[in-house]
């Protein structure tokens, strides 16, 4: 498929933008709050419109003047590489405040570059913001048009203006063989191991937590699939969650999860012990979201003291039943040991959490089970008549029994075990339904 093209949606801060790509994006959605520089990672989705496929950007509100904040600086030299590499600019404008001295500077840059640009001026269905109209003009755009990314008004001209100006690549439907994401609290390394994993500086790295602030998905060619990969923002416990911003950022992690297939849950190792939060995100990922599960254990070039690492094992000790289930991994972003390992791991986390066994299979394995063990619930033998596999990615498996209400979680635990010591399932979750025969 040939590339396609690039369409960047830019301009200052708090006017609408992000509102505008979530109008045009199928698939990606941004944060969006009425709050300056929400936005901080430029989000991408593929729209396609009339037989016309694009590449479209989300930018964020991020200031083309120089500052001595090395984030910002980072985010202002991003945004002019993606100016240089689009093919059709969307400048949007905010028509109720008017023109600015920012959105004339924006349009300087624009016109030096020579990019074709579609000047949108938002908010339209604000009366002042008619009257603002016309000052836009002065900012020398050959297609101005006015619009409300809010209520959707426009936007079917913003599109026929814009494929106009591309080249005419039709949809091909990609199939994706699996969905990864990276999950863990702030500043545990999330983003780093991002930009590994795609030999590209995609997510902004810093020290300063909350850097991430929605999920960024790429995509990864490995072993000839293609893996969506996710870095997702930092996760806190709820009662410290207290801005309405930070709150959308812990929804966009979950989000990120429920769609995924499997869940790379990063700890610090520094900290000599896994936290009750990120074990609270191991047991929703495994067992309430039946989701794969690896636990990368980051940072151990700062493992200097094997009283640490000790600790760290001691901690894990007591959920010892738990995490015989997952895989682990310990590894340093810093300096990638270990980190190659993580896509050679997943791909074999993948092939176990899609695999399928036979119907007679199963059920000779639970019934030769309860014919050594025999299992009661009042005095009254629970018997399995049949087992089947209903479902790959997780593996669900249906079990015809004599009495299902007999059948709770230490009854359906039983044969989850039975069937893990049979079968290597390390990192995959089981599900159970009970039915009467």
């Amino acid at each position: 498929m040939a590339k396609l093209p690039i369409v960047l949606i830019i301009g200052r801060t708090n006017v609408g933008k992000s509102t505008l790509f979530n109008r045009l994006s199928v698939n990606v959605k941004s944060l969006t709050l009425n709050q300056e520089g929400v936005t901080r990672d430029f989000l991408k989705d593929t729209v396609c419109w009339q037989d016309h496929c694009f590449e479209l950007i989300d930018t964020g509100g991020v200031s083309l003047r120089r500052t001595t904040d090395p984030l910002l600086q980072k985010l202002r030299e991003r945004l002019l590489s993606l100016i240089d590499e689009a093919t059709v600019v969307l400048f949007v404008c905010d028509g109720v405040i008017g023109l600015l001295p920012e959105d004339r500077e924006v349009a300087k840059l624009l016109h030096k570059r020579g990019k074709q640009v579609l000047l949108l001026v938002n908010k339209s269905d604000v009366k002042i913001m008619q009257e603002n109209m016309y000052e836009f003009e002065q900012l020398g755009f050959a297609v101005l048009l006015p619009i409300s990314a809010q209520h959707g008004i426009g936007i079917g001209d913003v599109l026929e203006e814009l494929v106009a100006l591309l080249p005419k690549i039709k949809p091909v439907t990609e199939e994706l063989s699996y969905r990864v994401v990276i999950l863990g609290k702030p500043n545990v390394g999330k983003s780093s191991l991002m930009n590994i994993l795609l030999k590209q500086e995609r997510s902004l790295v810093s020290e300063q937590p909350g850097t991430t602030r929605e999920a960024l998905i790429e995509k990864i060619r490995f072993y000839q699939e293609d893996i969506q990969v996710a870095d997702t923002p930092g996760i806190r416990r709820k009662r410290v969650v207290t801005e309405k911003l930070e709150d959308l950022m812990v929804q966009s992690a979950f989000r990120a999860v429920r769609d995924a297939d499997i869940v790379l849950l990063m700890v610090d190792s520094t900290e000599g012990r896994i936290a009750d939060q990120e074990l609270k995100l191991a047991f929703y990922v495994f067992e309430q979201q039946h989701k794969a599960l690896i636990v990368l254990f980051n940072k151990q070039d700062l493992v200097v003291d094997p009283f640490t690492q000790e600790q760290l094992a001691f901690s894990l000790e007591e959920y010892k039943y738990f995490m015989d289930k997952v895989v682990q991994l310990t590894i340093s972003c810093k300096t990638k040991k270990n980190v190659g390992k993580v896509l050679p791991l997943v791909k074999k986390v993948w092939q176990r959490y899609s695999q399928y066994f036979s119907d007679e299979q199963l059920t000779r394995i639970c019934k030769e089970a309860l014919q050594k063990k025999p299992l009661y619930r009042n005095q009254k033998l629970l018997i399995v008549y049949y087992a089947q596999q209903v479902a790959t990615a997780p593996i669900t498996i249906l079990l015809k029994v004599n009495e299902p209400k007999w059948f709770g979680p230490s009854q359906l635990g039983f044969f989850d075990n039975i069937l893990r010591r049979t079968f290597n399932l390390k990192g995959v979750p089981i599900r159970f339904f009970v039915r009467k025969k």
